[in-house]
C-alpha cells in the first residue's frame, strides 16, 4: 500500500498549497466585495463563483488553454522563466485552487457582511488605521466563518479530480492524487487498493466537514 500513502501525501501537499493560495487571495477579494460597491460587481461575483457550478473538466480545458505551452500564460512562463506547469504538481495546485476558490470567497464574504459595523466605526473614532482595523477588529470577529470556508476549500481540493487530471495528468508519485489513484485502481481492477484509497479519502473529508460544522457562524450565534 506504499503507493496509497504516497498519493495521500501528494494530495495533502496539493490541497495545502491550494488552500493557502485561496486564503490570501480569497479573503482579500471577499473583504472588498463585502465593503465596497462598484460597477460590474454582480458580474464579477458570478465569474468568481463560476468554478462552483462549472464542470471541472471544462475548467481544466480553460487552464490548458491558458497555461499550456501554447497558451498566453504558459508560453510566457516557458519562454522567459523556463517554467512548465503542465503535468506537474504545481499545475495540480493551480487547478485545485481555482476549483475550490468559491468556497473561501463565499464563506469569507458572508462572514464579513454579517459583522456589526459599529465595532469598526468605534475603532475609526479612536484613530485606528484601516489596515489595523482589518487585522485587529474585522478578522478576529469573522475568523470562524472564514476558517469554515477554508476547511471546506481544503476538503474540495483534496477530492478534486477532473481539472487536476486534465492539467497534471496521472503520474504516480508526482501528480497522482488520491481521487485519481482511486480511478486508476478501479480501472486496473485492483479493488483492494481502491477500497483502501476510498477509506482514506472518506476519513479526511469527514474529519474536515465535522470540524467545519463546529465553526459555522450559526453555532456561534446559538452559543450566545
Amino acid at each position: 500500500m506504499d503507493e496509497a500513502w504516497i498519493a495521500l501525501r501528494l494530495t495533502l501537499k496539493v490541497a495545502g498549497f491550494a488552500t493557502l493560495i485561496n486564503v490570501f487571495i480569497g479573503i482579500g477579494i471577499a473583504y472588498v466585495f463585502a465593503r465596497k460597491h462598484f460597477w460590474g460587481k454582480d458580474v464579477l461575483d458570478a465569474v468568481l463563483t463560476l468554478p462552483m457550478v462549472m464542470p471541472p473538466t471544462v475548467l481544466g480545458y480553460y487552464l490548458l488553454v491558458l497555461i499550456g505551452r501554447n497558451g498566453p500564460i504558459g508560453q510566457f512562463l516557458q519562454t522567459y522563466l523556463d517554467i512548465n506547469l503542465i503535468f506537474t504538481w504545481q499545475g495540480a495546485v493551480i487547478a485545485a485552487a481555482i476549483v475550490s476558490f468559491p468556497l473561501v470567497f463565499k464563506a469569507a464574504r458572508a462572514a464579513f457582511e454579517s459583522l456589526e459595523p459599529q465595532y469598526e466605526q468605534a475603532a475609526r473614532v479612536l484613530g485606528v488605521g484601516e489596515l489595523a482595523i482589518f487585522f485587529r477588529v474585522t478578522l478576529p470577529l469573522a475568523w470562524r466563518g472564514i476558517l469554515s470556508g477554508v476547511l471546506l476549500s481544503f476538503a474540495r481540493s483534496s477530492g478534486e479530480f477532473g481539472a487536476t487530471l486534465m492539467v497534471a495528468g496521472s503520474i504516480p508519485g508526482q501528480t497522482q492524487t488520491l481521487s485519481i489513484a482511486v480511478y486508476e485502481a478501479v480501472q486496473a481492477g485492483r479493488d483492494d487498493v481502491a477500497n483502501f484509497l476510498v477509506l482514506l479519502t472518506s476519513v479526511v473529508c469527514i474529519t474536515v466537514l465535522l470540524v467545519s460544522g463546529k465553526l459555522m457562524p450559526g453555532r456561534v450565534i446559538e452559543s450566545r
